[in-house]
């Protein structure tokens, strides 16, 4: 009935399983099955300070609700079916849902802004941006999109696996063209 051990847990404190770490104002936390064996739902705990993003991603296996703790946000999710992106502001108490396989990013629109992401599965599997960008063979796309290859190489030459969280701590654009 429990996972990975035959003593259910009930407490678990989130602050012990970081799943991401940008620096002391922007990270993730998370919770899930394997944090704590009783729950059939699992979830992320969001830090982000203004102007940064929870990079573009989507979940193949879970449907996603954004829940606002603190600070502003801006939920971005992209309707594959209209092809629309549908953008919501957010604040303290107001939520967005995310459905299942839905691309979708979260902007911080001040600092101090926490999120909470709640999922309807015990081990959300996630697909990054950063990671079909990096991954993806440089001629792929080069062909695929009637691109020069070198050009789409310096487009992405900054890209890093596994973001997470952007801006990178050393990006190099001007502050001002952030915000």
């Amino acid at each position: 009935m429990y996972e990975h051990t035959a003593s259910p847990q009930f407490a678990f404190d989130t602050r012990a399983s970081t799943l991401f770490r940008k620096d002391s104002r922007n990270y993730i936390n998370i919770m899930g099955a394997r944090q704590l064996n009783t729950v059939r739902t699992s979830l992320l705990d969001i830090f982000l300070s203004r102007g940064n993003y929870v990079e573009p991603h989507y979940h193949q296996n879970a449907a996603e609700l954004v829940y606002c703790i603190s600070g502003a946000a801006e939920v971005s999710i992209l309707n594959p079916n209209t092809k629309q992106l549908l953008q919501y502001r957010i604040g303290p108490q107001a939520t967005v849902n995310v459905p299942q396989g839905w691309w979708h990013y979260e902007k911080a629109l001040t600092d101090q802004t926490h999120l909470l992401a709640i999922f309807n599965s015990l081990n959300p599997e996630v697909v990054l941006g950063s990671d079909i960008l990096h991954f993806t063979p440089a001629t792929v796309m080069a062909e695929t999109y009637c691109m020069d290859q070198d050009e789409w190489k310096q487009a992405t030459r900054t890209v890093k696996p596994g973001t997470y969280i952007g801006p990178y701590t050393d990006c190099e654009r001007d502050e001002a063209e952030r915000f």
